[in-house]
């Protein structure tokens, strides 16, 4: 049943509707020929399918005429902060590289590197895999418009890379991998995701995925009647690829979610799935597939446990507004003498660490491999004893 808000969701235009309407049929005939599917098979056809999906088919997705608004796109300061961080790394490594995923506008990527470019902390290159063609391009135009200087230590990858030695950054990256839902009904069931009418529809159903049983038995919880979440399964896969990439460095994973322990409390009894569309959060999966974003929190104690089981380190664990209070936000208010530029700034830093805003929500994680230091993001207020 939709919510309020979301019955007041903008109408898409007639070709949008029409791209919803292509993708639809195309999940519907899958649906047709294999039966109900997962939800996290229904999150890769809807985020990426080719040419349909919500991250494949050329939509604006960021920034004000988008869907939502990240924080590098928020405010500079957020990635000035990054790139310190950054800078602290590559000195102590001498020589190395970034490596980013998902690189959304690229707004973040041009901004650390214009941020090094000042301090004469310039990595080698600035690596960047993304997946969508469009984004691509946006990001080549970012740097062509507003720092063509620097175009020249961008590289766009099509796949990982080998013996890495740098940063590796995620911003955002985890919360979009397809999840699997599940709920407790006489037993632990799966979601499923079907169609009635011509419309897509959830169906229970049991556990089919000798995975899944495995994963969610090694939550070691007991779920109340009536309870649903969910659980990433490519989440070891893709921080066991991040380890054997990673020859030495560290890995910065920015993205809004919690600790195992309150990501499955029982107050939190229907999960973490969230759509945005036009700048509106609501939680309606089925309406206009490709159209709309779908995300669901992190489970910061899964990404933990995935990387001491192979040869990486959690160095820290801290809310958004830690890490970029110890990496200094406050101090490009110092010298701004304009009444509007420091109330801007201000406003901005209120956006990046009130509790009510982006600070606490959002969490920051680095791990690290063949290297020891003590990160200056997570000097203070480092919460790793939580995961």
């Amino acid at each position: 049943m939709l919510n309020e808000n979301q019955l007041q969701l903008p109408e898409p235009g007639s070709a949008e509707q029409a791209l919803s309407q292509n993708l639809q049929e195309l999940i519907i005939k899958e649906i047709n020929e294999t039966g109900p599917i997962t939800l996290a098979r229904y999150m890769e056809l809807a985020l990426y399918a080719p040419s349909l999906g919500y991250y494949r088919n050329g939509s604006q997705k960021f920034g004000e005429q988008g869907d939502f608004v990240t924080a590098p796109e928020l405010s500079p300061l957020f990635s000035y902060c990054v790139a310190r961080q950054c800078q602290q790394i590559l000195t102590c490594l001498l020589q190395g590289n970034i490596l980013e995923f998902g690189a959304g506008s690229g707004i973040m990527a041009r901004t650390i590197l214009q941020s090094l470019a000042k301090t004469e902390s310039l990595p080698q290159h600035y690596y960047i895999l993304e997946l969508s063609a469009e984004l691509r391009h946006r990001q080549r135009q970012e740097f062509e418009n507003q720092a063509p200087e620097l175009l020249s230590h961008v590289i766009w990858l099509d796949q990982l890379p080998q013996n890495f030695r740098g940063v590796i950054l995620a911003n955002e990256v985890i919360d979009a991998m397809p999840v699997h839902r599940f709920g407790s009904y006489q037993g632990l069931k799966e979601y499923y995701v079907t169609h009635k009418n011509n419309q897509l529809a959830w169906q229970l159903g049991a556990l089919n995925s000798q995975e899944l049983k495995e994963q969610l038995a090694g939550l070691a919880t007991e779920f109340q009647e009536g309870y649903s979440s969910e659980i990433n399964l490519f989440l070891p896969g893709w921080i066991n690829s991040l380890d054997a990439l990673l020859s030495e460095g560290v890995i910065l994973l920015m993205d809004y979610g919690y600790t195992r322990n309150e990501y499955y409390h029982s107050d939190r009894s229907d999960g973490t799935l969230i759509c945005h569309y036009r700048h509106r959060a609501h939680s309606d999966l089925f309406r206009w597939p490709g159209l709309q974003d779908i995300t669901s929190f992190v489970d910061f104690t899964a990404v933990a446990e995935a990387a001491v089981s192979g040869s990486l380190e959690v160095l820290g664990y801290i809310h958004q507004a830690g890490f970029l209070i110890n990496c200094g936000i406050t101090d490009f208010m110092s010298g701004q003498e304009e009444p509007m530029v420091r109330l801007k700034l201000s406003r901005q830093i209120q956006r990046l660490t009130l509790p009510g805003e982006m600070g606490e929500a959002f969490k920051v994680m680095a791990l690290s491999k063949n290297m020891e230091l003590p990160l200056l993001g997570f000097g203070a207020m480092n919460q790793i004893e939580r995961l």
